[in-house]
């Protein structure tokens, strides 16, 4: 798959649920779970994921949204049950994204959803467990950016594999300047 994924969750009140999360996360290879504003018991986690992802992957656990940081260039999406939501099967899913559910019993802080640089919603008649929708929410993004065979016109298993792979032209990138060239030990003036 392409890019990087990020999982988060703000205002959790269960561990368990940061450790399902964490389990689901390391299984679809995620880069890095987060929390904010989340009290954490490691050990009601660890019960939870038998997976071991906080020994794959870290775990940054912020105080608050101001406190909250993502690498450069990360693109922070709001999952969260509201009208003006994008569907989630009509998203197009950034390369470098980090996805961030509310608490069990509420939504993402109005400070969360300003931070947010889209809001999406998982199309369902009500709420669903937080660490539920988090495995919608990857699975969605591994159907979306994974390589995969087509689908068929009828139900079934695609009759064809993936096709393979094809990669551009060479891209030669110059550092320092359009009148230099590579040479073994250094560079050369043109």
């Amino acid at each position: 798959m392409r890019g990087y994924f990020a999982l988060g969750a703000e205002g959790i009140s269960k561990s368990g649920n940061i450790g399902t999360i964490m389990r689901s996360a390391h299984s679809f290879g995620a880069s890095f779970v987060f929390t904010v504003n989340t009290p954490l018991d490691i050990a009601e986690m660890n019960r939870v994921d038998t997976s071991g992802g906080l020994d794959h992957m870290p775990l940054y656990n912020y105080p608050d949204v101001a406190g909250m940081a993502l690498p450069e260039g990360c693109t922070l999406v709001g999952v969260e049950l509201t009208t003006d939501a994008v569907e989630l099967p009509s998203f197009r899913h950034p390369l470098r994204a980090a996805y961030v559910l509310g608490p069990e019993r509420g939504s993402l802080s109005p400070a969360m959803v300003g931070r947010c640089d889209h809001v999406v919603k998982i199309p369902i008649k009500f709420c669903v467990n937080v660490a539920v929708a988090a495995a919608i929410v990857m699975y969605d993004r591994m159907i979306s950016l994974g390589r995969f065979a087509e689908r068929p016109v009828r139900a079934g298993g695609p009759v064809a594999p993936a096709p393979e792979h094809v990669h551009g032209r060479q891209k030669i990138r110059n550092p320092r300047s359009k009148r230099m060239r590579p040479l073994l030990g250094g560079w050369e003036q043109s």
